[in-house]
């Protein structure tokens, strides 16, 4: 009776205890290590899963299930954002599972803020079209081409102009 007594009050001990969970069973989710980089360096790279940095730079971040962003800030530069895939490979019982990123490392060009760059040239309007007096004017040739035919023979010669009288 002794034993049954004992076995039920560790049993009631440990069903009021309220610290007590099945969480303690579950396996911690893997962790990665993200090399985050930008042109110029220095830039400040903050993941969207929280942890951040000065680039050049290394952060450990628990593996999502999908995807996550790097953005990065500096001043007199635009800010930019990348896109990172998150590449779960599972494992069998001979290998284990593994987790990567892609692109890993990690890099952004930041573009400078300022004027926006003047052109190299300036831009050459189109002409205008002639107009119905002028095509009219030019001498039309056989054919409608305003080039001459090479076969046609050349118009006569008009003579010289006289020469101005002796006095």
């Amino acid at each position: 009776m002794r034993r049954v007594i004992v076995i039920v009050a560790a049993g009631a001990s440990l069903a009021g205890c309220s610290s007590f969970s099945m969480d303690y069973f579950k396996p911690t989710p893997p962790t990665v290590q993200v090399q985050i980089d930008s042109v110029p360096p220095g830039a400040d790279a903050k993941t969207s899963l929280g942890p951040g940095c000065k680039t050049p730079c290394t952060v450990t971040v628990p593996a999502p299930d999908s995807g996550f962003s790097v953005s990065y800030s500096l001043n007199k530069f635009q800010p930019a954002t990348v896109a990172v895939q998150v590449v779960h490979v599972p494992g069998d019982l001979t290998t284990p599972a593994t987790t990567s990123m892609d692109p890993n490392p990690v890099v952004a060009e930041l573009q400078p803020v300022g004027p926006p760059p003047k052109p190299a040239h300036k831009l050459m309007r189109p002409k205008k079209p002639k107009t119905a007096k002028t095509t009219a004017a030019a001498p039309a040739t056989a054919g409608g081409s305003p080039f001459p035919d090479p076969g046609a023979q050349a118009p006569a010669a008009a003579p010289p102009p006289a020469p101005p009288p002796a006095h």
